[in-house]
């Protein structure tokens, strides 16, 4: 969209531009079309805009993605969205703060990308409610003032270098490719702009808990010029901590880089289990097609020869009714990666069912003194890694506490939002956990 175009749309919506609202709207047709590009839009993408204001990117990208979610915060502009794209099915218009839309209910629209030119009031905002772990986008490009990209770039010993940057550079490769000119606007900004694309990392980090680490940056960064001894949990003391990663007792915040927060970060973790994604000597029972016991053997020889042994689920369902999901570590050595069960894990040898399951909830997610239903059960097949599965229900309203070996993220999600999900994108969950489901949603194979 040109300036004209973009003066008559704004006047058809009634808005005058707010500044406070940072309300800059692009003009330049050519970078429009340059930063949509570089989002690599696909038939089968679904693209999340927040902040489309007059629909200047939008325009470029009907057509060529399968779905367009605009989010904009001023009715306004929403409604003129609307009435704009009203003939056009693949696009769906919010009004809604881009900092307090619930990105929950973007999974059933994966793959999906961000997209977005943001308003320099509130983009640290915005990026901390959608980019945040867990999320379901695999690309994003983003336009912030230029400014707040180079705090995300910003090295230790600098300024600009804090929980942003952190936060950020923890999840996300990112980089940014272009200064956009204020005349590139409408009104005119009185600072340039960058352009930024962001991928995943993947595994460039070990494994750590994501949760705590986010708490320690900002433990560390609320008096930056004060040394971390003051600033870290008590336990365990921090001068072993530093000796044992090999840092400056007396270093502050800034001075550590983001492998040594990742590294402090996996020393503050308590939980027994943080290093352990499995253990192949585990003894378990082999049973038979009646489930009754004919032997023990490893979990190694149980899964090499795929012999009939037991299993627990347990679906943890909060007072909103929502399903506590687990994400399965990059480290297990079946279904890595994918979303699985509230607590899933198989009986010890000589354990029965309930005893299995109260043991894995303590374990996996320190759900403690809740008592656990059983819903049913599962025959051994190879969708549950044959495994007589007995399914669980527990009512549970508390903060998972989890192994970062064995679970990437949590994610409460309501059952309908599941069930769209899974009809998209049933790769995204392992076999066995979508045999509970249709067990608890009273469904037939």
């Amino acid at each position: 969209m040109t300036g004209a175009e973009i003066r008559e749309a704004l006047e058809q919506a009634g808005v005058r531009p707010n500044r406070q609202l940072g309300q800059n709207f692009l003009c330049d047709p050519g970078v429009a079309r340059w930063i949509t590009d570089q989002l690599e839009p696909r038939p089968e993408d679904t693209v999340v805009e927040v902040g489309p204001g007059t629909g200047a990117l939008t325009s470029e990208l009907i057509g060529r993605v399968k779905r367009l979610v605009l989010i904009e915060f001023d009715s306004r502009l929403a409604a003129w969205l609307k009435e704009r794209f009203a003939d056009r099915d693949e696009v769906e218009v919010h009004h809604a703060d881009g900092a307090r839309f619930d990105p929950r209910v973007l999974w059933k629209h994966r793959p999906v990308k961000f997209l977005g030119n943001l308003p320099y009031s509130a983009g640290g905002a915005i990026l901390k409610n959608f980019l945040s772990a867990p999320c379901p986008f695999s690309q994003a490009v983003i336009m912030l003032q230029k400014e707040v990209i180079d705090r995300i770039g910003a090295g230790p010993r600098t300024k600009d270098y804090g929980v942003l940057t952190l936060r950020m550079r923890s999840q996300w490769d990112v980089r940014p490719l272009k200064v956009i000119p204020p005349e590139a606007f409408h009104p005119r900004p009185s600072i340039d702009s960058t352009v930024a694309v962001l991928t995943p990392l993947g595994d460039r980090f070990p494994v750590f808990d994501r949760r705590r680490f986010d708490e320690l940056i900002r433990r560390g960064f609320s008096q930056r010029r004060k040394q971390l001894r003051k600033q870290m949990p008590e336990d365990p003391g921090w001068d072993a901590v530093a000796e044992r990663l090999g840092i400056s007792a007396t270093a502050r915040a800034e001075e550590l880089d983001l492998d040594d927060w990742v590294a402090v970060t996996r020393e503050y973790d308590p939980h027994p289990l943080k290093e352990i994604a499995q253990r192949d000597d585990e003894l378990l029972d082999v049973v038979d097609e009646q489930d009754q016991v004919v032997g023990q053997a490893t979990r190694a020889e149980v899964h090499a020869k795929k012999l009939l042994h037991r299993a627990v689920h347990v679906f943890a369902v909060n007072r909103r009714g929502e399903l506590l999901l687990q994400q399965r570590s990059r480290l297990k050595d079946v279904h890595p990666g994918v979303w699985d069960s509230s607590v899933a894990g198989h009986l010890d040898a000589g354990e029965d069912y309930p005893a299995a399951a109260e043991r894995e909830m303590a374990e996996e997610m320190g759900i403690r003194d809740a008592e656990p239903e059983e819903i049913g059960r599962i025959p051994p097949c190879a969708a549950t890694g044959w495994e007589h599965v007995c399914l669980y229900l527990v009512r549970w309203d508390g903060r998972p506490e989890f192994p970062c070996s064995e679970i990437e993220s949590v994610l409460w999600l309501p059952p309908d939002e599941i069930d769209a999900w899974i009809e998209v994108s049933p790769q995204d969950f392992a076999s066995g956990f979508l045999e509970c489901w249709k067990l608890a949603r009273g469904r037939r194979s």
